[in-house]
């Protein structure tokens, strides 16, 4: 990651997400909170391109995923979720070096599942659609 992009990011407000496994291979992460929401930030490098010299298509789902994963446990105040359903849609392609950012919303909770949904954007483009379906898990004891 360019040190000028996590200079801007950091003045902007955001902070590094603590991450451990698959995902801290894939950012940092960043977060910031805007009107009582999250959003989240992902600093595209030479390791998220795919044979095309762009963003790989995983690192944009994995991205929403977490991200929608992450905003489902904000909002429900609960511990452990489950991805039970993630739909993508790519628009347009990112490019190695761009801000990667999406702003996960409820679209619905219920006792066992949350509904979100969110876009991946690149200043005012948006590259990416996701929508999921998060199982609030029963905590372990």
């Amino acid at each position: 990651m360019t040190a000028k992009a996590a200079d801007k990011l950091k003045s902007d407000g955001w902070k590094i997400v603590d991450t451990t496994g698959f995902l801290h291979l894939v950012g940092p992460l960043w977060q910031r909170m805007n009107d009582d929401l999250p959003e989240y930030a992902l600093v595209t490098e030479d390791k998220h391109h795919n044979r095309r010299g762009l963003v790989q298509g995983g690192v944009i789902m994995t991205f929403a995923d977490r991200c929608c994963g992450m905003t489902a446990r904000h909002v429900s105040g609960k511990p452990t979720l489950a991805t039970v359903q993630l739909d993508t849609h790519f628009v347009e392609a990112g490019k190695i070096g761009e801000i990667l950012i999406t702003r996960p919303r409820v679209v619905r909770s219920t006792r066992s599942l949350i509904f979100i949904t969110t876009e991946v954007t690149v200043d005012k483009r948006c590259i990416a659609m996701a929508n999921g379906v998060f199982k609030i898990l029963k905590s372990e004891s």
